[in-house]
């Protein structure tokens, strides 16, 4: 098997598993959400098919798309035979072309993800930043988890409020107004994690807010704490 076939059986087969942590941390409901990842070396990248339960994704369901979010077809011949790489019977995510959009426009992000898991989403349809109240926030997002402006799916414009908004940030996570949360990452499964925490925060920040009003970090504390978590803690 050449070595982008190998990639790509690899990449599908971490996509589908991702999946499996959205609905353990019940970031989604239904056929909601997405997880992508880049194919490192090659305009490609791997995403959940539209409309497929979670119960049924298996990794030859993925859908493996060039960075236009258009199908590509191709086979992955091993021991168990051959499989298309893409299900002609099946269509990529409609979120597709938001993910797309990100790759093409941020080379150093590998993982996308996409819920609308409730707190971060209710924060998303007010309209409303998170406040970087919490040290973890500070650790993991450097401060304010943004918010991006309203647009709708079918062409770049998702892509573009999040590749906008989070060129200045630190932040892995975007609030898309009235719609919800994006997060990226190094991997796909940095990007998962980054969704898991911007939902755990923006529950704790909600929750701390119906007993008063949350405690501000100064800015440099959570410069601080960003660089210590990023560049030192766990390396």
């Amino acid at each position: 098997m050449s070595a982008l076939l190998e990639t790509i059986a690899r990449i599908r087969a971490e996509v589908c598993a991702l999946h499996a942590e959205l609905t353990r941390y019940e970031l989604v409901v239904w056929t909601a959400g997405n997880v992508s990842a880049r194919v490192p070396g090659y305009d490609l990248m791997v995403i959940k098919p539209s409309g497929v339960s979670y119960d049924a994704l298996a990794p030859e369901l993925m859908v493996v798309t060039d960075l236009y979010g258009t199908p590509v077809r191709g086979t992955n011949t091993g021991a168990g035979g051959t499989v298309e790489w893409t299900n002609p019977e099946l269509s990529p995510s409609s979120d597709t072309a938001a993910h797309a959009y990100v790759y093409r426009n941020m080379p150093d992000v590998g993982g996308v993800v996409h819920t609308h898991s409730t707190y971060a989403t209710a924060w998303a349809a007010r309209g409303e930043p998170i406040p970087c109240v919490l040290t973890m926030m500070g650790d993991e997002f450097g401060g304010t988890i943004p918010v991006g402006p309203f647009a709708l799916i079918g062409d770049d414009s998702i892509g573009r409020g999040i590749v906008d908004t989070l060129r200045a940030s630190h932040s892995p996570a975007v609030l898309m107004q009235n719609h919800g949360p994006f997060t990226i990452g190094k991997d796909a499964r940095s990007a998962v994690k980054a969704a898991v925490m911007c939902e755990e925060v923006a529950r704790t920040v909600h929750i701390s807010r119906q007993l008063g009003e949350p405690l501000p970090i100064d800015a440099a504390r959570i410069e601080s704490l960003y660089d210590r978590y990023q560049n030192v803690y766990g390396r």
